[in-house]
């Protein structure tokens, strides 16, 4: 039957025979394995071979070049089609970074690959959630995410959270014969179930986007890098005709050869052939250096999200103090001999040993002889389990005021105020208690507390406080980013951890706020995270719905978290980081994940995320730059219907030595700017005045050669341009280095001999480049792109767009 809650396309599936308790045989794995009934799926961390090779070398922007490549030969001119070294270049790189890029990142997903348990030949294995099979008997726990369809078999208080897959909040409480599905995460309990659907057919695999493993994270780069690109194709279809039309009609074109070139050039010229090879490469170089910090990033855009958000919400278990947990000791609460108590312990510890409260008690308290009658398994939604012994008494362990949530009587009253004192000190403390009556059920099929409880001891438990926590949380805060500390736990207890790493405007145990007085209504809830920094005793969905309250306040949000109680906060964050130690779940749905569990690396990640956001607005501003001067000068080639003033293979050199290669290298090097948004924005603010100015000082060198020098012709005019637009070009990539260090001003000055060299040595220039060199030339260009540098530098400084004007909100060095 269907369990509560569970809507219709939930039915229960139709299971085959049913399997036994021993689980399928070696004989039985080994035949459902060889008619492919296995749990793989398509779902991969990275792309394969085939596809990043297609990705890097079968593009619109490749097809252009090459085609433009082809027509070049046509015209016997082969120094015009050196271009094409570009795009074997732009190709090779790609596709040789992604590959390293992949072995790392298959590498470590297949450490960080979670794993599931099955019974197989009557013992429990763990094994590779690919290696599962139809029919097999999953061994089920809190904390686990289920890996495929199947049926409960049996269970001692499993529960499961659908709302991945369903939306629902309630947790379902499960029982033999209902339907567990894949992608679902267990909150409390155990069982056993037959999977009934594995891989592609289960119904997670079916599902759209929202119940993929991953949703696509927002980047800010990509989105405005497509919207440029779009731009500029729509850009190449609207002047291509023209220019091709005002070449062939001009006289300064000898034939049909010129006529051809010309239109080459200023399509060659339009093309950003390497600003998505510099993107996609500034996220891998990213990937892969974190990687090699333990940091293992699930989404290449992830690291550029991380660098815009703006608020963390801090588990405290297992982020700001260590995950693991220790019996510290038991404070009686009343003069009754402790032994019984002392038992109960090592009961409840035992029949719910699937998270870490239970692991520590149960290595202080052995179990006893003789199974429960009747178990509660701990879930973090009600924050208390019990067991009923065979001798008619229920024990009850669990926070303190959810136990007690209202005390009476002097008893209850003493209990509760003993236990918010410990707690006050930041102590996290579990309070026993004892009733002859049995746990009720409720209407949606979860447990009740028994009446009349009576208190018997206090659990004291000790955890550390991460080493490297206040280090991290200093630097988010001097970097403007603001902390919230959401935890399930004591609201005074986290209220003095969160004090005592650093959380600002944090004293101590009265400055938490209890989840519990929060208010339902969005609006509301937004309100009081924008005021508090602090909370305690926050169920999962509340903290799911606490992010979604700061988002809808306009802020990015990242997550951190270990625990299953974490797992729908991360899902719905902007970023979700999980630790590498923490629960399948969490791992499953986090963007990032921290390997070794150390929360230090996460600076690193913010780091990388702002390298990457600065750099490849540097690079795009030189690409933009280069796109719209070649815009300006088909445009005024086609309105003057004259030549057009640059050959392909002088962009080229053009090309290289002002963005190519400069643009590769201030991509992949260190910037600590801050990130600010609007970068479509800034970067349009930027390179449209800088390629006006640079155009038209490209064809005003051009015209003014012509004009003074009619004997030099097509070709002096053009080397007259050609200078023309290395200074400013060059200056340009002056601008957009700033701060300059050393190594950027030797990137700088070695283009710029380069392109002296070019000028200066007639077997390159003369040969290759197509120059004509001569004084008079050379004097015009000095003049004219002195002019252009300096007015690029005011138009920088007017628009205040370049990296440059903001780079007094860069980061502190660290």
């Amino acid at each position: 039957m269907a369990s509560p809650g569970t809507p219709t396309a939930f039915r229960a599936p139709d299971a085959g025979p049913e399997t036994p308790a021993a689980g399928l045989t070696a004989a039985g794995v080994a035949e459902r394995v060889a008619l492919g009934r296995t749990n793989a799926t398509s779902l991969r961390t990275s792309r394969t071979v085939g596809e990043i090779v297609r990705a890097n070398v079968f593009t619109v922007f490749n097809a252009v070049l090459l085609t433009l490549f082809a027509v070049v030969l046509a015209t016997g001119r082969w120094q015009n089609g050196l271009f094409v070294g570009v795009v074997v270049a732009n190709a090779a790189i790609g596709i040789v970074q992604e590959l390293r890029a992949k072995r790392t990142l298959d590498r470590l997903a297949v450490l960080n690959a979670p794993r599931a348990r099955v019974v197989r030949d009557g013992v429990e294995e763990e094994i590779p959630i690919a290696d599962v099979v139809l029919d097999d008997l999953l061994a089920l726990a809190a904390g686990d995410q289920v890996p495929a369809d199947g049926v409960v078999r049996t269970t001692t208080g499993l529960a499961v959270d659908e709302s991945l897959l369903t939306g629902e909040a309630d947790a379902v409480v499960k029982q033999p014969g209902d339907a567990v599905w894949s992608g679902a995460i267990v909150v409390s309990g155990r069982g056993r179930a037959q999977t009934t659907a594995v891989g592609e057919n289960s119904y997670a695999a079916r599902l759209s986007t929202e119940a993929r493993r991953f949703a696509t994270t927002y980047s800010e780069l990509v989105a405005g890098t497509n919207r440029l690109m779009r731009w500029i194709a729509v850009m190449l279809a609207v002047v291509g005709p023209a220019v091709l039309w005002s070449q062939f009609q001009t006289d300064e074109n000898a034939d049909w050869r010129e006529a051809v070139t010309g239109t080459v050039a200023a399509l060659v010229g339009m093309v950003p052939e390497g600003l998505v090879l510099l993107t996609t490469l500034a996220f891998v170089v990213a990937t892969v250096g974190l990687a090699r910090r333990q940091v293992l990033v699930q989404e290449l855009p992830a690291v550029e999200g991380l660098a815009r958000v703006d608020v963390v919400c801090l588990d405290k278990t297992g982020t700001l103090t260590h995950g693991d947990v220790r019996f510290d000791r038991l404070e009686p609460l009343d003069s009754v001999d402790p032994a019984p108590a002392r038992s109960a312990l090592g009961l409840l510890a035992a029949a719910d040993a699937s998270n870490a409260t239970a692991a520590a008690l149960s290595a202080a308290f052995p179990p006893p002889d003789g199974a429960p009658a009747q178990t509660v398994p701990f879930s973090s939604a009600r924050k208390w389990s019990a067991v009923r012994t065979a001798g008619a008494v229920t024990w009850v362990l669990g926070a303190p005021e959810m136990v007690l949530p209202a005390p009476v009587g002097e008893e209850q009253t003493a209990a509760r105020a003993r236990s918010d004192e410990l707690a006050a000190e930041g102590r996290r403390v579990l309070l026993m208690a004892r009733s002859a009556a049995a746990p009720g059920v409720d209407g949606d099929g979860d447990a009740v507390l028994p009446g009349d409880l009576v208190p018997v001891s206090l659990v004291l438990l000790a955890e550390r406080i991460r080493a490297d926590a206040a280090e991290v949380l200093r630097y988010f805060t001097e970097e403007g980013v603001t902390l919230k500390v959401i935890s399930g736990d004591n609201p005074r207890t986290v209220g003095v951890v969160a004090a005592a790493v650093g959380v600002p405007g944090v004293t101590g145990a009265g400055d938490a706020v209890d989840a519990r007085t929060l208010p339902e209504d969005p609006d509301a809830l937004a309100a009081t995270m924008e005021a508090g920094s602090v909370f305690g005793r926050v169920t999962p969905h509340q903290k799911r719905a606490m992010v979604r309250a700061l988002q809808r306040s306009g802020h990015v949000v990242a997550m951190t978290g270990d625990g299953v109680n974490d797992a729908l906060a991360l899902k719905d964050a902007d970023i979700g980081v999980a630790m590498g130690n923490g629960s399948a779940a969490t791992r499953a749905v986090a963007q990032l994940v921290l390997l070794d569990g150390r929360f230090a690396h996460l600076p690193d990640a913010v780091a990388e995320g702002r390298r990457v956001i600065a750099n490849i607005e540097r690079a795009a501003n030189l690409f933009l730059v280069k796109n719209i001067y070649s815009l300006v000068l088909a445009v005024i080639t086609v309105a003057a219907v004259s030549a057009y003033p640059l050959e392909p293979i002088q962009l080229t050199l053009i090309s290289t030595v002002t963005i190519g290669v400069p643009g590769f290298f201030l991509a992949l090097g260190p910037n600590r700017r801050r990130y600010l948004p609007g970068f479509l924005h800034r970067v349009l603010r930027f390179s449209v005045p800088a390629g006006l100015i640079t155009g038209a000082g490209a064809y005003a060198g051009y015209a003014a050669s012509r004009y003074l020098y009619p004997d030099a012709g097509v070709a002096g005019a053009r080397t007259t341009a050609t200078v023309v637009v290395l200074i400013v070009a060059l200056w340009t990539l002056v601008i957009l280095a700033r701060p300059l260090v050393a190594w950027k001003v030797a990137l700088i000055a070695t283009m710029a001999g380069i392109a002296a060299a070019v000028v200066a040595i007639p077997a390159l220039g003369e040969t290759i480049v197509l120059l004509q060199v001569t004084p008079e030339a050379l004097l015009t260009a000095g003049v004219v792109g002195a002019v252009g540098a300096a007015l690029v530098e005011v138009s920088s400084r007017v628009f205040s767009a370049s990296p440059a004007a903001t780079r007094t909100r860069s980061a502190p060095a660290r």
